[in-house]
C-alpha cells in the first residue's frame, strides 16, 4: 500500500466532512470524505483500463482539485505518479515525458500537445462541480489506448518529482512510502491542530507531492490557486486566516509590493517559512514588520524530500541573516572535502545530508544516482557550506557555481550576501566570465532598488572591500530589471552564465 492511499482513507475517517481542498477561495471544494470517494471512483475507472501496481503515470494538469484527485486515485491502485508542470514549455514537457516513459498520461487537451509517448492517453477537462468529482474526473472519451503491460514492481515507489533543472533537463527524484511517511511525521510533529494553508508551490513540486499525505493526516485545509499572484494570494491569506506563509523569497518580495498592504488584516499570520534560495536581510526585516510574524529560513532540496535545516522562530538576527539554521529532527548534516572525507567545523566543504526522507535515486539515471547517493545513505547536495560554532549551517554557494580567479576560489553566494546589504541593491546574483589574465572574474547582475539610481561597480567594490578579499570582488556590474528564475523559483544561474557568454 502506498502511504498516500493510507493517508487519504485515514483522513476521511478522522476528519470526515471537514473541508480538505478549496479551489482558490471557493465555491468549489472537497471534504476529506469527498476526496476519498472521488479518488476511489477514479481508481476503479483506471483499474478497469488495466493500470495497476508499479505502473507509471504522468499528470499534465494545471493547478486544480482534479490534479489532487488523480494523484490520490493513482496512489490507491499502486501506480507511480509524476507531475509534469503546466509552466514548462511544450518542448520541456515532451523531453520530460520521454525520460519518464509512462504507461499512462492524464492531461487536459491544452497540455496534451506535441509528440506524446507510447502510452495510454486520457484527455480530461476540469471538473466543474462535486457531481463530476463523484464520478472520478470528466474524461473526454477520446483516449488513446495500447496493449496494457503487466503490473510491475519498483520497490513500491509512489512519486517521481522533477528537479528545478538549473542545468540541462530536470532529473526525476524517486520517493516511496518510507520517505513520504518520514516527511509526514517530521512536518506534523510540531502541529497541534488543523489549519488553513495556501499551496505556494506548483502541485508537481516536492513541496506538494511528498507533503500532501501529511497535510491530509493533519486535517489541514488546502487552498489551491490556478496561478500564484501576489494580490490574490494576500487576499486569500488574510480572508481565510492562514497562519503560516510558505514559499520562496521572491514571493515574499512580491507580497510586500501589494498596494495598500498596510490596510490588510494580518493578525492571523504567525510565521513565514521560506526556502528555495537566500532571504536577504532587508527582506526579512520588512516582512517581519509588515506581517508582525516570525520568519524562518528553510534549506532543503528536491532530492532531500524537502527537508533539511530551519532557523528557529526566535533566532537571533545573526543566525537568521547569516545561516540556514540547524538540522531538523532525524536529519544529519556533514561537511565533506572533495574526496568525501569529513572536515572540521568552521571549514568550508560540500554539504551532505542523511535522513529517512532522502530520495531513493534518480529515475532511469543510475549514473546520476551513484554520483548523488553514497552506499551508506548520504546525499551529496552539491552545495558548499560550513558549520559555525553554534552548529548552524552557513551556505557558501554551489560546488559547480564556484569559479577560480587568479588561482583563488570564489563562492558566489558569499559575495552576494555582502553585496545584498548595499542600500541600492534589491537583488543580486554573481556569475563568472572568462578573462585573459585572471582566468575568470565575477560579474554581478543587480536589480536596483531604484531603477534610476543603480549602483556602480566602483561603489559595490568599495562597499564590500572591507569584508571580502580583493579576488572575490566583482569586476563588472550589469543592471537588470529582474533575475531569471527556474521553475522551482531559484535564480537561474545557467541563464545568467549564457548572458555573460553572449
Amino acid at each position: 500500500m502506498t502511504f498516500l492511499s493510507f493517508a487519504v482513507r485515514k483522513a476521511a475517517r478522522d476528519h470526515g466532512p471537514a473541508t480538505a481542498l478549496v479551489a482558490a477561495r471557493g465555491p468549489l471544494s472537497l471534504s476529506f470524505q469527498q476526496l476519498n470517494a472521488a479518488s476511489e471512483a477514479l481508481a476503479a475507472r483506471l483499474a478497469a483500463r488495466g493500470i495497476g501496481q508499479g505502473q507509471v503515470a504522468a499528470l499534465l494538469l494545471p493547478a486544480c482539485l482534479d490534479y489532487v484527485v488523480a494523484y490520490c486515485a493513482l496512489a490507491k491502485i499502486g501506480a507511480v505518479t509524476a507531475g509534469v508542470g503546466a509552466h514548462y514549455s511544450p518542448a520541456e514537457r515532451q523531453a520530460m515525458l520521454a525520460h519518464l516513459r509512462p504507461d499512462l498520461v492524464i492531461g487536459t487537451e491544452e497540455l496534451l500537445t506535441g509528440r506524446l509517448p507510447d502510452a495510454q492517453i486520457i484527455p480530461v477537462r476540469q471538473a466543474e462541480d462535486r457531481r463530476e468529482f463523484a464520478a472520478g474526473l470528466p474524461m473526454l472519451g477520446r483516449e488513446r489506448s495500447r496493449a496494457v503491460p503487466r503490473a510491475r514492481s519498483h520497490d513500491e515507489p509512489e512519486t517521481i518529482v522533477f528537479t528545478s533543472g538549473t542545468s540541462g533537463l530536470p532529473k526525476g527524484a524517486l520517493f516511496g512510502a518510507k520517505q513520504i511517511a518520514a516527511i509526514s511525521e517530521t512536518d506534523n510533529r510540531a502541529q497541534a491542530a488543523p489549519m488553513p494553508l495556501l499551496v505556494a508551490t506548483g502541485l508537481n513540486h516536492v513541496g506538494f507531492m511528498t507533503k500532501l499525505a501529511g497535510h491530509l493526516l493533519a486535517g489541514n485545509r488546502l487552498h489551491i490557486l490556478p496561478r500564484w499572484r501576489a494580490r490574490e494570494a494576500l487576499d486569500l491569506i488574510c480572508d481565510e486566516g492562514v497562519p503560516v506563509i510558505g514559499g520562496v523569497a521572491a514571493q515574499v518580495a512580491l507580497l510586500l509590493r501589494v498596494p495598500g498592504l498596510g490596510g490588510y488584516r494580518t493578525d492571523d499570520i504567525k510565521a513565514l517559512i521560506i526556502g528555495g534560495g537566500p532571504s536577504p536581510a532587508d527582506l526579512v526585516r520588512r516582512a517581519r514588520e509588515a506581517f508582525g510574524a516570525a520568519y524562518s529560513i528553510r534549506y532543503s532540496s528536491t532530492e532531500s524530500g524537502g527537508l533539511g535545516t530551519l532557523t528557529a522562530f526566535d533566532a537571533s538576527d545573526e543566525e537568521l541573516f547569516s545561516t540556514v539554521g540547524r538540522p531538523r529532527a532525524g536529519t544529519e548534516i556533514s561537511l565533506r572535502d572533495e574526496t568525501g572525507k569529513e572536515i572540521p567545523a568552521g571549514e568550508t566543504g560540500e554539504v551532505w545530508i542523511r535522513s529517512a526522507s532522502v530520495m531513493s535515486g534518480y529515475w532511469h539515471d543510475p549514473a546520476a544516482t551513484r554520483a548523488a547517493l553514497t552506499p551508506d545513505g548520504w546525499l551529496r547536495t552539491g552545495d558548499l557550506g560550513l558549520l559555525d560554532d553554534i552548529d548552524c549551517l552557513r551556505l557558501a554557494g554551489r560546488r559547480d557555481d564556484m569559479f577560480i580567479r587568479g588561482g583563488y576560489n570564489v563562492h558566489p553566494q558569499e559575495v552576494e550576501a555582502v553585496l545584498q546589504e548595499h542600500a541600492a541593491v534589491g537583488e543580486v546574483a554573481v556569475v563568472p566570465r572568462s578573462d585573459a589574465v585572471m582566468g575568470q572574474v565575477g560579474v554581478a547582475f543587480v536589480v536596483p532598488c531604484d531603477p534610476d539610481a543603480p549602483p556602480t561597480v566602483e561603489q559595490l567594490r568599495l562597499f564590500a572591500g572591507s569584508r571580502l578579499a580583493k579576488h572575490k570582488l566583482p569586476e563588472e556590474v550589469r543592471v537588470v530589471p529582474s533575475l531569471p528564475l527556474t521553475a522551482g523559483g531559484k535564480v537561474d544561474r545557467s541563464a545568467l552564465r549564457k548572458r555573460v557568454g553572449s
